[in-house]
């Protein structure tokens, strides 16, 4: 029988050189959060969104010191488990730092993106999609825990509407929620920049140039960006 595991982490920063400094999960009716020590000092920028400073982590252990590396492990690699996160694959590089690979995960980030193939939706954060579809629960925004709580009603929400859209059953749409999550996202819509709202494939064929330019950047970046990566690449037939 499927687990499935909620999860969130607070890092340094969103780039490939960052690390954990707090990780929550739910599963069932058990709930976890931890807080430890990261090898990078927390930058003001990174502090700024998850409220957690360096004085608040300075005695604590690092998360492979800390004991609970190998419980996380256990869970999270079991064979049954499915971990649930929003921007999977960010969450996954991070603990794939410490030794830990789930075999199956959803992101929900991903899910979104594809019950809204028109690009509806503005944003696909997390927080914003709390909002938009009035999701009603006391949680603190960009606190592991309180993410966590949010992502479990937006993915029951998501899988509700796979099961309406597509006619399937529990299973079914877990394991089409699997098969979205394990590869990238082709985005329609630019949601940023100077071409905001307008479709890529229009702007592709408007102003090329632009779109190269773009996928360069992204290339050059050490932030975690495939679904932009995929769709510049399918649209400039790279």
């Amino acid at each position: 029988m499927n687990k499935i595991i909620f999860f969130d982490t607070e890092t340094t920063g969103n780039e490939q050189k960052d690390f954990l400094v707090q990780i929550a999960y739910k599963n069932g009716e058990e709930s976890f959060t931890g807080l430890y020590k990261p090898e990078l000092k927390i930058p003001p920028e990174a502090s700024a969104i998850h409220h957690i400073t360096n004085k608040m982590i300075a005695d604590k252990p690092s998360f492979f010191d800390s004991g609970d590396q190998m419980k996380i492990k256990k869970l999270f690699e079991d064979e049954n488990s499915i971990v649930v996160a929003h921007n999977a694959p960010f969450d996954l590089m991070i603990i794939k730092k410490e030794n830990i690979e789930p075999k199956k995960f959803i992101c929900t980030l991903r899910v979104a993106r594809y019950l809204d193939p028109e690009g509806k939706i503005e944003k696909y954060n997390l927080q914003y999609l709390r909002y938009l579809l009035e999701i009603e629960i006391e949680a603190t925004a960009h606190d592991a825990l309180g993410d966590v709580l949010v992502l479990e009603q937006l993915f029951e929400r998501l899988k509700k509407k796979l099961k309406e859209t597509e006619h399937m059953g529990d299973d079914e749409a877990l394991n089409k929620m699997i098969e979205i999550s394990s590869h990238p996202s082709l985005l329609h819509t630019f949601n940023f920049g100077k071409h905001i709202g307008k479709k890529i494939e229009d702007v592709c064929n408007l102003d090329r140039g632009y779109l190269e330019w773009l996928l360069k950047q992204k290339l050059e970046s050490d932030q975690i960006d495939e679904d932009w990566i995929y769709t510049l690449k399918h649209y400039l037939k790279i």
